[in-house]
C-alpha cells in the first residue's frame, strides 16, 4: 500500500469501551430504530428509506434490522482522500489517524495584537495557507467565518479561498444544501470534470445532522447527493446528553448512534459502496452546569469512536480543541489531551485543531503550536523498527564502552530520525535568555508571520480560477 502522512498506530491502542459494551448499544440503537425511529425531515429520504424496506408514519421512520445489517455491508471500511494534484494522501480507516482545523469560528485570536476580533476573508486565506505550510497538518478547513462577504453564501467564498491556497484535502461545511453542490462543482472544476473528482475526491462534506433522532432536511440531501455522485462524505448527527438525549453516556450514544446508522441506511440505498465515515466525539453528557457545547468533556472521550471502531468504519473524530479563550495552561492540557485520545482511540479524520472558547474563537498561533505537538506524539507513540540496522551490533561491538559514537558514520544515517521541537525550548536557562526569553506563545506568533510571508501555494490555472470565481457569482446573483 502506498503510504501517506497519517500516524498509524502500531503498538499503543486504547479503546474506551470493549467489545461487549458496544454490543449493547448496537443493539439498542437497532431497538430505537426499530421501535421509536427517527424524525426524517426529507421527502426524497422518505420515499428512499420507505422503498428500501422502512416503515413511516408521516415524517416518523422506523427502520428494521436487515436494512442496517445490509447497509453495514455495503459500506466502505475505508475513506481515501488525495491532494489537489491526484496523490493519496488520507487513507482514513483503522488506526490512522490524520489531523486538521476545524470551520466557522465567528472570533479570531489575532497573533499580532493579542486581541480577539471578528474575522474576514483574508483570514480564510491565511488559515488555508498556513495549515498547507505546516508539515503535521493533513487537511484544511475554513477555520473562520468571514464578516466581510454576504452571509448567506459565506461557505462559497470560503472554498473558492480554499481551493485556491491549498493543495492539501478539504473538509468543508456548508449551511445549506445549494452549498454543498456549488462546492463539488468548484472541485470538479479544479480536477477537470466530475468523474475525474470521483475518482480522486480531494474534498468531502462534513455534514452536520440535528440529533441522533432528527434528521433535518438539508443534511439527508447532502446525504443522498453526495452517495448519488459516488462521493465521501461525513455524516454527524451529534447528542447533547441530558438535553436531546439521556444524560448517561450509554442511553446519549445509543441515540446518537441511531442517527448514526439511518445515514448509513440512506447513503447505501442510495448508491452501495458509497463512502461513510462515523462521529467520533459527542455521545456522552452535556455541560449541564454552564449549558455551552463545550469541545473537551472527560465523560464522552473515546466512546462514539469505540463505535466506529466496533464497526470498522471511518471515524471523524475531534482533537486539538480547548474551551479556554487564551493560549493558557487549560488551552495547553486540553488541547494536547484531546489529541492524545483521539490518537489513542484510533480516529481516523481529527478536525478542530485550532478551535478554542467551545468553537467561537479560532487562533492561528494554537494551530502552529498543535503541529509541533503533533510531532512530537506521533513520535512518541510510532512503532520501532527492530532490526540489524537499528540494534546497531557491530558498532558496538567495534566501538565498546568508551568509543565515540557521535562522529560514527551510523550516527551520521540516522541522526535526523529523532523528533526535534521547532516550538519547544530545550536549551539552558543562558541560552534561553540570550535568545529573547521568548514563550512558545510568542515563537508561535513568529513561525505563523514567517510562513504566511515564505509560503507560497501552486496556483490553479487561470482558467480555472476564473471557473471557481464564476460559481461563486452566479451564486451572489441568485440571491441578489
Amino acid at each position: 500500500m502506498i503510504e501517506t502522512h497519517g500516524t498509524n498506530m502500531t503498538s499503543a491502542h486504547y479503546a474506551r469501551m470493549g467489545l461487549a459494551e458496544c454490543e449493547k448499544i448496537h443493539l439498542a440503537s437497532l431497538e430505537i430504530l426499530e421501535r421509536v425511529g427517527v424524525d426524517v425531515h426529507d421527502e426524497k429520504a422518505l420515499e428512499t428509506l420507505v422503498s428500501g424496506g422502512a416503515r413511516a408514519d408521516g415524517i416518523r421512520v422506523r427502520i428494521p434490522e436487515y436494512m442496517v445489517t445490509r447497509a453495514l455491508f455495503t459500506v466502505p471500511k475505508q475513506m481515501n482522500l488525495y491532494d489537489r494534484k491526484g496523490k493519496a494522501a488520507i487513507r482514513a480507516g483503522g488506526y490512522r489517524s490524520y489531523y486538521g482545523g476545524g470551520s466557522d469560528c465567528l472570533n479570531i485570536l489575532d497573533h499580532r495584537t493579542g486581541q480577539r476580533r471578528k474575522p474576514t476573508l483574508e483570514d480564510v486565506r491565511d488559515a488555508s495557507r498556513l495549515m498547507d505550510a505546516l508539515p503535521e497538518i493533513d487537511f484544511v478547513m475554513s477555520a473562520f467565518l468571514p464578516e466581510d462577504v454576504d452571509a448567506r453564501i459565506y461557505d462559497r467564498y470560503q472554498m473558492e479561498a480554499m481551493l485556491n491556497n491549498t493543495t492539501k484535502p478539504i473538509v468543508f461545511v456548508t449551511p445549506d444544501f445549494e452549498g454543498c453542490v456549488a462546492a463539488v462543482e468548484m472541485c470538479e472544476a479544479v480536477a477537470g470534470s466530475a468523474e475525474a473528482f470521483q475518482q480522486r475526491p480531494f474534498a468531502t462534506c462534513y455534514i452536520n445532522v440535528t440529533s441522533g433522532l432528527t434528521a433535518n432536511a438539508e443534511a439527508l440531501q447532502k446525504c443522498i447527493y453526495l452517495a448519488e455522485k459516488g462521493l465521501p462524505q461525513l455524516y454527524i448527527p451529534l447528542n447533547a446528553g441530558g438535553v436531546n438525549s439521556p444524560v448517561t453516556a450509554a442511553g446519549c450514544m445509543a441515540s446518537m448512534n441511531a442517527g448514526t446508522l439511518l445515514g448509513i441506511v440512506l447513503s447505501q440505498l442510495a448508491r452501495e459502496g458509497a463512502a461513510v465515515a462515523v462521529p467520533g466525539w459527542n455521545g456522552g453528557p452535556y455541560n449541564l452546569q454552564t449549558m455551552v457545547g463545550n469541545y473537551v468533556l472527560a465523560d464522552e472521550q473515546g466512546i462514539p469512536t469505540s463505535m466506529g471502531k466496533y464497526y470498522d468504519l471511518p471515524v471523524f473524530g475531534l482533537g486539538g480543541s480547548t474551551d479556554s479563550k487564551i493560549l493558557d495552561q487549560q488551552c495547553g492540557f486540553e488541547v494536547t489531551l484531546s489529541l492524545m485520545t483521539s490518537l489513542l482511540h484510533g480516529a481516523n479524520i481529527v478536525h478542530d485543531v485550532g478551535f478554542m472558547d467551545s468553537g467561537m474563537q479560532g487562533s492561528l498561533q494554537l494551530i502552529a503550536m498543535v503541529d509541533d505537538y503533533l510531532g512530537f506524539l506521533r513520535a512518541a507513540t510510532s512503532g520501532v523498527t527492530v532490526d540489524d540496522e537499528t540494534l546497531a551490533l557491530d558498532v558496538i561491538e567495534e566501538l565498546g564502552p568508551t568509543g565515540s559514537y557521535l562522529g560514527h558514520e551510523h550516527t551520521l544515517r540516522h541522526y535526523k530520525e529523532p523528533f526535534y521541537s521547532k516550538l519547544a525550548d530545550k536549551n539552558p536557562y543562558s541560552v534561553w535568555e540570550k535568545r529573547g526569553a521568548t514563550s512558545m506563545e510568542g515563537r508561535a506568533a513568529g513561525l505563523v508571520d514567517r510562513l504566511l510571508a515564505e509560503h507560497t501555494v501552486e496556483p490553479l490555472p487561470a482558467d480555472v480560477q476564473a471557473a471557481i470565481k464564476t460559481i461563486v457569482q452566479r451564486e451572489q446573483a441568485r440571491l441578489g
